[in-house]
């Protein structure tokens, strides 16, 4: 009896020291995991909290603008020449009026406020604030600022031209539904880009779209198809040039999540 007694005793105290040993482990194994992730903390925050690195490093990334891509220096001359009417910072100041007023309209649910935007523009804010209207969605942007605005694309085909104009942005962006917010913040700044498309149309007769704008010989009245001509193809009358009334801020869209208007 008493053999048993210190047997049970003996596996007892065994049983004992591997729960301690397992304890012991375990807590290592804490104090190891805590001190790497203190170090990474410290190597990429520079802070011993992974939560306050995190927090700092929105906080830097809401007050940073967004770079833009430019190629403003290579396709200026190159828009020049094809157009010597066009005027880059005539089309800047559009743009940017534009993408500011669009983003105001969709706050106050009121498309009456965009600026300088074509028919298709407005139909795409028309049809966001219905949306928002049909899912009661309140969707606010605030604080609207642009930091720069760069030529970003330059293309040609299809009997039109596209210049696609990238500005770096920022605002105080969120949605809410009944008062509950969905969807951003009300404390931070969203840093983000846009992409506005500058489209001119070229040759009427290649455009399978209704809003296509046209013009004639003020001299015989024939069709001028070619709006870069200078000169009628019909009589040989010098056509007013039109080149600045046919180009129409077309289409924006945000780049960083790919989601056009």
């Amino acid at each position: 009896m008493l053999g048993a007694i210190s047997e049970f005793g003996v596996l007892g105290a065994l049983a004992v020291g591997g729960i301690v040993g397992v304890v012991l482990v375990a807590a290592v194994g804490v104090t190891v995991a805590r001190r790497k992730l203190r170090d990474f903390s410290r190597g990429v925050f520079g802070t011993d909290s992974i939560i306050d690195g995190i927090n700092r490093h929105a906080d830097i990334a809401a007050e940073t603008p967004r770079s833009v891509s430019s190629m403003t220096r290579l396709m200026e001359p190159q828009i020049a020449r094809d157009f010597p009417e066009f005027s880059w910072e005539e089309f800047r100041g559009k743009a940017e009026t534009m993408l500011i007023s669009a983003l105001g309209a969709i706050s106050d649910g009121d498309e009456s406020r965009l600026v300088n935007a074509s028919p298709d523009i407005k139909n795409l804010i028309a049809n966001r604030i219905a949306g928002n209207k049909r899912d009661g969605i309140r969707e606010v942007y605030n604080q609207i600022r642009i930091h720069q605005t760069e030529i970003a694309n330059y293309e040609k085909s299809q009997g039109k031209c596209i210049v696609t104009l990238q500005s770096a942005m920022e605002y105080y962006y969120y949605k809410e539904r009944n008062g509950q917010l969905i969807d951003g913040t009300k404390e931070r700044k969203t840093q983000t880009k846009y992409n506005t498309e500058v489209m001119y149309i070229q040759d009427i007769t290649k455009i399978k779209t209704g809003s296509a704008v046209g013009t004639t010989c003020p001299n015989c009245g024939a069709p001028v198809t070619n709006l870069g001509a200078k000169y009628c193809e019909y009589c040989g009358s010098q056509v007013v040039p039109v080149n600045i009334k046919v180009w129409s801020l077309h289409n924006f869209y945000e780049v960083d999540y790919n989601h056009t208007y």
